[in-house]
């Protein structure tokens, strides 16, 4: 078995995102790979992308519900980021044809007022320097077949990142009760999900300022105007051309997703 290393890493997960092909965990290629080195393959993936002409527009969270940990054989949330290649307009239609295997999922999303550094930043201190909080949606689409993947795979794979919106409906921090803001998820007109803000680590500002932290185990920090994906709080759904997924949130409105090819 060749060796890999950081470098081809870093190139077949951009040849399968490009190419919409998925294939083998890169643990299968490289069964020691640990997770400061999947977070230096993340961030060269991103400084490639950079240079080719994205924007970083944020970050996000991944697998911060206890029972996607579960479902998805790992224990441990992380962190990946957005970049303006990612986002979609509200209204705006998911081109499913351009992904892989594109699944949505309701998130709460903060918009950022301050700067954001860690470490030992609390979810107290987190939530003060929140500018508005939305409702949002991210499409996952993993570059790993079946979305079968370890721990370090997915970090390297930026947390599945393919497509994100964020609703224009902001609403300030101040009084929200996120820990109990109910959410409910349709699917082509049906209910098939209910959840509240508490299936994000227990509130979304613990998984903002968990994001804070690991950043400043890197050097970074969560900056001005960024948007914070804060995490599922239900499963994640196939999206289809021709399909609908909707969420109605109890403070911070609706928000649809359409796919198309």
């Amino acid at each position: 078995m060749a060796e890999w290393t950081i470098d081809i890493a870093v190139a077949e997960l951009l040849r399968r995102e490009r190419d919409r092909e998925d294939g083998g965990k890169v643990t299968e290629r490289w069964p020691d790979l640990d997770l400061g080195t999947a977070y230096r393959i993340q961030d060269t993936v991103l400084d490639r992308k950079v240079r080719a002409g994205e924007a970083v527009v944020g970050v996000k969270l991944g697998l911060t519900s206890r029972a996607k940990q579960r479902r998805m054989g790992v224990d441990v949330p992380l962190t990946g980021w957005l970049t303006d290649a990612m986002t979609l307009a509200p209204g705006e239609p998911v081109r499913v044809g351009e992904l892989i295997h594109p699944r949505a999922e309701p998130e709460i999303a903060f918009v950022m007022g301050e700067r954001l550094s860690g470490p030992d930043v609390t979810a107290e201190q987190a939530m003060r320097a929140v500018g508005s909080v939305h409702a949002a949606f991210e499409v996952i689409d993993s570059r790993f077949r079946d979305f079968d993947f370890a721990l370090p795979d997915v970090v390297a794979d930026n947390a599945s990142s393919s497509r994100f919106v964020v609703s224009d409906r902001p609403v300030a921090p101040g009084g929200l009760d996120l820990a109990n803001e109910k959410c409910r998820l349709d699917v082509d007109g049906s209910t098939v999900d209910t959840a509240t803000g508490a299936a994000v680590l227990g509130h979304p500002g613990n998984a903002l300022a968990l994001a804070a932290n690991g950043l400043a185990e890197r050097g970074l920090a969560i900056e001005p105007g960024w948007i914070v994906l804060t995490g599922g709080l239900t499963d994640a759904h196939p999206l289809r051309p021709g399909g609908t997924v909707s969420a109605e949130f109890a403070s911070l409105g609706a928000l649809s997703l359409t796919g198309t090819q």
